[in-house]
C-alpha cells in the first residue's frame, strides 16, 4: 500500500481547482497533462444544456468555468485541471452559436460568432465553418470552431441568416469570412 489517498473526482473538485487557478482569460489548458482519473457523470446536451448527475447544472458561471477547462482528444471530452483529467460526454458540439455579427462586406468581410456561453469567434482558416449533413434526411448541422479544437452546432435562425448571405463560388453555395470561402452545400444540390 503506497499510503497515498485515493481521490474520486467530483465536479465541485474540479470547480474549487479551477478557481485556486486563476487567470485572466482561458486558462492554459494545453500545457496541463494531468494523470486521467476516470469518467464523471456530466453530459452536455445538444442544446448546450449542461447536466451533472443527471440534473442540469443551473448556475451559469459554473458551466462557463467548467467550459473553460474543456479540451477535445480525437472524439472524446475531457475536463482538466493542473493536478486531475475526468472525462465527460458531449451529445453533438459543446457550445451553440446563437448568433453573429457581419463586419465589413464581400470577401473581406468578417463572420462574429457569439456562443451560448459568450464566446466569441470569427470564422477564419483557424476557426473554419463546416456542414455536416444526415446521410438518411440530407438536413444539415452547421459547425464553427470556436476555439482550440473545440466547435458551436450553429443554432438555425443563424444558419438561415448565412444562407441569406451565401453566393457561389468554384461549384459551392457558401459565406465568405476574412478572405475564406466556406462552402455549405454543393451548388448543384440546390434547388432552382
Amino acid at each position: 500500500m503506497s499510503g497515498q489517498k485515493t481521490v474520486t473526482p467530483t465536479a465541485a473538485g474540479l470547480a474549487a481547482s479551477v478557481s485556486a487557478t486563476k487567470t485572466r482569460g482561458l486558462p492554459p489548458v494545453e500545457t496541463w497533462n494531468p494523470p486521467f482519473c476516470g469518467d464523471i457523470d456530466m453530459e452536455i446536451k445538444r442544446d448546450g444544456t449542461w447536466f451533472h448527475e443527471g440534473t442540469p447544472i443551473g448556475r451559469r458561471g459554473l458551466v462557463k468555468l467548467f467550459a473553460s477547462i474543456l479540451i477535445r482528444e480525437d472524439d472524446k471530452y475531457f475536463l482538466v485541471t493542473p493536478v486531475e483529467k475526468v472525462g465527460i460526454r458531449v451529445e453533438d458540439a459543446p457550445f451553440i452559436a446563437v448568433d453573429f455579427d457581419v463586419q465589413g462586406e464581400g470577401r473581406d468581410q468578417r463572420l462574429v460568432f457569439k456562443t451560448n456561453l459568450d464566446d466569441i469567434a470569427t470564422a477564419s482558416d483557424d476557426l473554419p465553418i463546416r456542414v455536416v449533413r444526415d446521410a438518411e434526411t440530407g438536413e444539415p448541422s452547421p459547425y464553427v470552431r470556436v476555439r482550440r479544437n473545440l466547435e458551436a452546432l450553429i443554432d438555425r435562425k443563424s444558419f438561415y441568416r448565412l444562407v441569406d448571405l451565401g453566393e457561389h463560388h468554384e461549384g459551392w453555395f457558401g459565406v465568405w469570412s476574412g478572405g475564406v470561402f466556406f462552402g455549405l452545400i454543393p451548388s448543384n444540390e440546390l434547388p432552382d
